[in-house]
């Protein structure tokens, strides 16, 4: 460790910066000492620690979330070298240089690398993503799900809302409707619950309407950029073939239909 200390290597950072929700960006340049093993918070916290360009101009400490620092809460999500991730788990050595960090262009940014993730959030509220028990009565353990279905629903829970699938998805911006990829799977994920399916139509029937299952134009980058390798678009195609079902059963009434 020392060794790598002393030996003066620098690691070069642009950093594309922006003071108000509303106000011009622009790019700012750094270099930070190298330490082994750093990931990109590292150099966060280097530049906040001490704000200063690399022409040597005092700035103001960059913004940015984070909370975890382990890839597990999804608030540190940015866009670096192009890509979409988390900037806990971005190493530095697997990084090339200069390395390039941007807020995720899907979210309104409100100052440097913070963004206001509310659209996510406000889909999973359109979409009830939880069981809605009041906690009035003692229910006891609940029903419990087949093994097999259990596992591949444990793999729909371990969605951290990074809103990375949204960034990298061509069809959420800030002219479409669409509520992406991330609350479409936990309609899955709940519905699949059984205690969770008492409100399965009514999940259905969010999402069969504007911004809804049928504006996924299957690009599949979802998948390809989701940090916990979460199947997405496997769970937007069985939404398609449920909602296929919940339209017939809304047209010719659920009397008739077998589920």
């Amino acid at each position: 460790m020392e060794a790598t200390a002393n030996t003066g290597r620098m690691v070069d950072v642009e950093i594309l910066r922006q003071d108000t929700e509303n106000g011009q960006s622009r790019w700012e340049k750094f270099r930070v000492p190298y330490r082994h093993g750093m990931n990109v918070i590292s150099i966060l916290m280097e530049i906040q620690r001490n704000p200063v360009t690399a022409d040597g101009k005092k700035t103001n400490p960059v913004t940015w979330d984070m909370n975890c620092l382990e890839e597990v809460c999804g608030a540190c999500s940015m866009v670096i070298n192009g890509r979409p991730q988390q900037s806990c788990s971005a190493l530095v050595d697997k990084l090339t240089q200069p390395i390039r960090l941007e807020p995720m262009a899907t979210f309104p940014v409100v100052r440097d690398l913070q963004v206001d993730r509310s659209r996510m959030f406000n889909a999973l509220k359109k979409v009830k993503a939880w069981v809605p028990i009041d906690g009035t009565y003692d229910l006891g353990e609940g029903p419990r799900m087949p093994e097999r279905k259990r596992q591949w629903a444990y793999e729909l829970s371990k969605c951290m809302t990074c809103g990375v699938c949204m960034e990298a998805c061509p069809n959420v911006s800030e002219g479409a409707s669409f509520i992406g990829p991330a609350p479409l799977s936990q309609v899955r994920l709940f519905n699949t619950h059984p205690t969770g399916a008492m409100n399965k139509d009514e999940r259905l029937a969010a999402i069969m309407g504007d911004g809804g299952v049928a504006n996924c134009g299957n690009s599949q980058n979802c998948v390809a950029a989701c940090p916990k390798g979460i199947p997405l678009t496997t769970s937007i195609a069985a939404l398609n073939r449920a909602t296929t079902v919940q339209m017939f059963k809304n047209f010719f009434g659920s009397d008739h239909m077998v589920d």
